[in-house]
């Protein structure tokens, strides 16, 4: 393997010698720990395989033997050696550049590089700060350095704190760059995490670069204070300037931080460079690239001199000589002996050139500052609301381009740090001023944050804008409230303007949006506030409950709001990249705009979760496939169904369409692969050789081979033309959830429960390599366009990234909090997709592991109900991970009980009305006390999704059921587990005691129902029979039946003295999820995935009712201690209860949605797809 190195013989017994003395084992984890290496590392180590280097020396090193004398002679040459420290430098090094610029221009400074160098690589410095005025060239000569110092260093990474970022987030990104993206776990604290990253520091040699320092430190007179919530930064400087290592931390910044002017000293570790300007010669060089000046030595000189050297000063001076004085050196010189363009500051020189410039070029100057990004043209124009502006864009943008006071980029237009800093200070003063003096220019006519921009944008936005702009207004009004009256005073006078305020308030498109996002920022609570007949631009109104707030006859364009998304399962770009599309257990596909986030069409048909879908090569067509074992053809223009395919016996799990677009293949639950002809719908041919699920389907692509994976832990190559399988890949130890071509077709990328990504040969099927690095499952890989980055998705909620060429982890991405389900490239661009269980769809700049874009799901679905004994409580739990107690006479929510940080998927009172216990998908259990809502006790020890509780009937026993595949009981008083039943083979969906307690079932996704006996733990009957998963079973109130509910459609009663199966009630048109009996026992009532529910007369097996009304599936069904009331949870957000004799619905109970009753009536901006949204939501209009 590349950069890779095995031990010798003789060196594995100087290692074993040393950590004998340390009296370690083989693979003990503190030798893990101080290597930050795993064990299965350190196994290949002993077995003298080859590791990749950088791993290598650190196992040694942390026993304290000289690598060199561990590696095999032949593995590396004395010559390869640098320094003595590492193995061919050059192979190993790792370089991430971020954001630092690409220098066009650099002028001199030859002798400032040759002290930086000396300093760092001679006197080795721990950390060097270039100190400078704005505009002085800190920046350039620190990337100039750096690239000069590049090959000197294992690492080098760069990073601006422009946007002043948490140290947290800094820290981590700096611990994965170092780790080589292998740490994942960090430590909690900001100190454990200064540790690591110090730990990094002395194993190799890094170079770290910090630009724009100041960005952290407060303004003002005092110099070097951190702004509050930055004082860690502090921390951090001094432990890596105060602790011995070979790395170094570069910084720059216009003012030392305060623990510098401490620490640093000339024959120090810790130096400071004050930066001068250019020389005379140099700063000439920057004045004649402007244009052709006339003027001598001495008129130069003087304006070098006076203005200090100062290049950007000089850029843009010389803008002036030339389009203000023709060139004329000393015409200028004349007009600065009249006192103007006095230069103390880069600020001084802003001022004056700001003054200059014309209305519209003040409002670019403004939005580039806003935007904090590069900005195309076209991005600015949708910008700029003044109509008498937009003729005028383009031409002042090349004229502030002339006076250096913009730059254009291959990203777009932007400003300089020093620039963009001056123009937001401008705006950070000018709008409390504003909003005080109800006399609005910029407030009017700029979003001082923009909802629509890349998701880190915004949060500089808020950090760098809206906040310091909300501390000034606090100031002045004093408290929240007395601010909020003021800004809602302002929205009525927007809204019923005095022929006074309308001149002062025309294109008012950003005036409200702005008071709402500082409303959002002040918390305050907006509900029943009127915004009507208002434009409401760029509001972020995601995740804030709207209750009776009234928009109607608004503009709402650029404004975003939560959107109804269930748990995602897959996303897809079109071919164009403009076009994103999710489906999810919702049972809809939507199509997105790309970039704006737009929802643009709902695809409905589907009548259970849709599991995947592609887009035809045109683009024109999308396909979906569903647990409804069928796959729709959907036009992507009107989101109409064209046409549908059945013929699959069970789940369809994945589609793909064929490069020539003519055909589609699909893989399904029913151990096949088939073909289908897109045109008519017709199953052309069926692949069999599978024996599980076929989890994942793709087409190579020249088309001639399909890719497919399964839970039989295998892939395959098949045929396209014939079907006939070609090869079978073995080697994943687990089910394989996804396969993904390469660009070449050559080869084939899976990713498998087993925690690892495989790379295959096609046209051998020969395993040629493995990543590993996920801690969980891997659900989805997905290939770059240029092939050379596949990404990975997983049950660990991280997405990796991962270099195709070097075999390396270039990246980790953070910020779901769920499984994700799939990943995908845009087809041009830097784009990545992610989507996730926690109900997000997320889009990353894949390059820079930036967050461009997140949509956020709202759905809470009454999933578990219980009823209590005490004939008037009703428990709930939600996707919202909170459980619910309600008084179901009043039909009032009575307590909310927050914990779970995830689903809660169970809940169950103990028969003396005291206990409530909650299963969730964060792999706990929760003990609750009833009367005060407070958690007793957190029950650990499943490894996966808690599905099931139940308690037995005296109480004091509690089991539950995982998808870890086992069934656990538990001593309620103590939580401490008393035994573990193992002998499913898939995931638990339910758990039952019979009455007497002497008895379990256990319903599970393996098809079975096991009986177990509580006393020995011994499995005492296996019931089989059901064709799919058994997700409900139930006892009879007489402990002689047992009801069972699964997803083939069917209830099944079983005699458990027989164990075998009495009766089979069929009816449910979809899956059946839950099955509850009566309290005499002679009623069964099932909830279905076809939104019924079903009463059944257990002694006849006759259905005596079909209850309707629920608009989405029925997760659950319970039975009221009288037998009077039966209960009926579903994903549609409600729990309806129904008098059981006359099958009327007495209540329904709800929570108030997010947008409960928010007046939507003739909004315009939004599509009608997202108008649906917002009435799923609660809205109405």
């Amino acid at each position: 393997m590349k950069n890779s190195v095995r031990a010798s013989e003789l060196g594995l017994k100087w290692v074993d010698q040393a950590r004998r003395l340390k009296r370690w084992n083989k693979t003990a984890e503190v030798w893990c720990s101080s290597a930050f290496t795993s064990r299965a590392t350190l196994n290949r180590f002993w077995a003298r395989q080859p590791i990749r280097c950088d791993n290598f020396i650190a196992i040694c090193s942390a026993v304290g033997v000289d690598w060199e004398k561990v590696v095999e002679p032949d593995q590396i040459k004395r010559d390869q050696i640098n320094n003595g420290k590492s193995p061919n430098l050059a192979q190993i090094r790792r370089v991430d550049w971020g954001q630092a610029p690409k220098l066009r221009d650099f002028y001199g400074r030859t002798e400032e590089l040759n002290t930086l160098q000396q300093w760092i690589l001679q006197d080795n410095c721990r950390l060097v700060t270039l100190l400078g005025m704005g505009g002085i060239g800190k920046t350039s000569v620190a990337v100039t350095l750096a690239h000069l110092l590049e090959d000197k260093f294992e690492f080098v990474i760069w990073r601006t704190l422009r946007n002043a970022p948490p140290l947290e987030e800094l820290l981590a990104d700096l611990i994965q760059f170092l780790s080589r993206q292998q740490e994942t776990n960090l430590p909690s604290s900001v100190d454990g995490k200064i540790l690591r990253l110090i730990q990094y520091l002395q194993r190799g040699r890094c170079l770290l670069v910090l630009d724009n320092v100041e960005s952290i430190l407060q303004s003002g007179d005092r110099t070097g204070i951190y702004r509050e919530g930055y004082a860690e930064y502090g921390e951090l400087l001094r432990s890596i300037g105060e602790t011995a290592h070979h790395s170094c931390l570069l910084l720059t910044s216009r003012e030392p931080p305060q623990d510098l002017i401490i620490l640093e000293g000339e024959n120090l570790p810790i130096r400071c460079f004050p930066l001068k300007g250019l020389s005379d010669t140099d700063g000439q060089e920057i004045l004649k690239e402007k244009g052709n000046f006339a003027g001598d030595d001495t008129q130069w000189l003087t304006v070098i001199e006076h203005y200090a050297g100062n290049p950007l000063a000089l850029k843009m001076v010389a803008c002036v000589v030339r389009d203000f004085f023709y060139g004329n050196i000393a015409q200028f010189l004349n007009f600065l002996k009249q006192g103007s363009f006095i230069f103390d500051d880069i600020r001084d020189l802003l001022d004056r050139q700001f003054q200059r410039l014309s209305a519209t070029q003040q409002d670019l100057m403004y939005w580039l500052a806003i935007n904090r990004e590069p900005v195309f043209f076209k991005e600015l124009e949708q910008d700029v609301v003044c109509h008498r502006c937009a003729p005028d864009i383009l031409q002042s943008l090349g004229s502030l381009q002339r006076r250096s006071l913009i730059e254009k980029t291959s990203a777009g237009f932007t400003q300089q740090p020093v620039v963009m800093e001056y123009m937001v200070n401008r705006l950070i003063e000018q709008i409390p001023e504003e909003i005080t003096s109800q006399n609005f220019a910029l407030l009017r006519t700029h979003a001082l944050v923009k909802a629509t921009a890349p998701e880190y944008v915004w949060d500089t936005q808020v950090c760098l804008i809206l906040e310091p702009i909300i501390e000034r207004l606090l100031a002045s009004f004093g408290c929240t409230e007395q601010l909020t009256n003021h800004l809602l005073e302002i929205i009525s006078m927007v809204r019923s303007p005095t022929s006074t305020v309308k001149q002062i308030t025309q294109y008012t498109a950003y005036i409200c949006g702005n008071i709402i996002n500082i409303l959002r920022q002040l918390q305050v609570d907006l509900s029943s506030y009127d915004f009507s007949n208002l434009t409401v631009w760029q509001a972020n109104l995601q995740g804030i409950k709207l209750h009776n707030v009234n928009f109607a006859h608004a503009d709402l364009t650029s404004s975003l709001f939560t959107e109804t998304l269930g748990n995602i399962l897959s996303a897809a770009f079109s071919p164009d990249g403009k076009v994103l599309a999710t489906c999810d257990t919702d049972w809809k596909v939507r199509l997105w705009q790309v970039p704006s986030g737009k929802l643009v069409l709902m695809c409905e048909g589907h009548t259970n979760l849709v599991r995947d879908l592609a887009f035809s090569h045109d683009g024109k067509i999308l396909a979906s496939c569903s647990a409804d074992h069928t796959v729709k053809f959907w036009d992507v223009s009107d989101g109409k169904c064209l046409n549908t395919c059945t013929g699959h016996s069970n789940e369809v799990c994945s589609v793909a369409f064929s490069p020539d677009g003519k055909t589609l293949v699909t893989s399904s639950g029913d151990h096949t692969l088939k073909v289908w002809d897109i045109k008519t719908a017709e199953c052309l041919k069926t692949c069999t050789g599978h024996s599980s699920w076929v989890r994942s389907v793709a087409f190579s692509p020249d088309g001639k081979t399909i890719a497919s994976s399964s839970d039989d832990h295998t892939v395959r190559f098949w045929d396209s033309g014939t079907g006939e399988c070609l090869n079978t890949g073995t080697g994943h130890r687990d089910c394989v959830g996804s396969v993904a071509f390469s660009s070449d077709g050559k080869t084939l990328a899976s990713g498998s429960a087993d925690h690892t990504v495989k790379f295959w040969e096609v046209s051998t099927g020969r395993c040629l390599r493995t990543y590993t690095g996920h801690s969980s499952g891997v659900y989805s890989v997905a290939f770059s366009p240029d092939g050379k980055t596949l990404a990975s998705g997983g049950g660990d909620h991280i997405v990796r990234l991962w270099d195709t060429s070097t075999n390396e982890c270039l990246k980790t991405l953070h910020g779901h909090s769920n499984q994700v389900f799939s990943v995908a490239f845009s087809p041009y661009g830097k784009t990545l997709v992610c989507v996730s269980l926690d109900q997000k769809v997320k889009l990353w700049d894949y390059q820079t592991g930036q967050c461009l874009k997140t949509w956020y799901g709202h759905t809470d679905w009454a999933m578990p109900i219980a009823f209590s004994s005490d004939g008037h409580t009703l428990a709930s739990g939600s996707n919202d991970y909170t459980v619910r107690v309600w008084d179901y006479d009043t039909g009032s929510c009575i307590r909310t009980l927050p914990g779970h940080t995830d689903f809660v998927y169970s809940v169950a009172f103990s028969s003396d009305r005291k206990t409530l216990a909650s299963g969730s998908t964060d792999n706990t259990i929760r003990l609750w006390d009833v009367s005060t809502g407070r958690c007793m006790r957190t029950l650990h020890g499943h490894t996966d999704w808690v599905f099931s509780v139940a308690f037995s009937s005296d109480g004091k026993t509690l089991a539950s059921g995982s998808a870890d595949h086992t069934v656990k009981l538990w001593d309620v008083s103590t939580g401490h587990c008393i035994r573990t039943f193992q002998e499913h083979t898939d995931r638990l969906c339910s758990v039952a005691f019979s009455n007497d307690g002497k008895t379990l079932a256990s319903g599970s996704a393996d098809h079975t129902v096991r009986l177990w006996d509580c006393e020995t733990g011994s499995c005492v009957g296996i019931l089989r029979g059901h064709s799919n998963r058994v997700h409900s079973v139930a006892f009879s109130p007489n402990g002689q039946l047992l009801a069972s509910g699964s997803t083939d459609h069917t209830v099944k009663l079983w005699d458990i003295g027989e164990s075998k199966c009495c009766k089979t009630l069929m009816g449910h048109t979809n899956w059946v999820l839950s099955v509850a009996f009566s309290p005499d026992g002679k009623t069964l009532s099932s909830g279905s995935a076809d939104k019924t529910v079903r009463l059944w007369d257990v002694s006849t097996g006759e259905c005596l009712d079909i209850c309707t009304g629920h608009s989405h599936l029925v997760s659950s069904v319970a039975f009221s201690v009288d037998g009077q009331i039966m209960a009926s949870g579903s994903q549609d957000q409600t729990v309806r209860l129904k008098d059981v004799e006359t099958g009327e619905c007495l209540k329904i109970l709800r929570t108030p949605r997010l947008y409960e009753a928010m007046n939507i009536t003739g909004v315009r901006g939004l599509t009608e797809a997202q108008k649906a949204t917002l009435k799923t939501l609660g809205a109405m209009g």
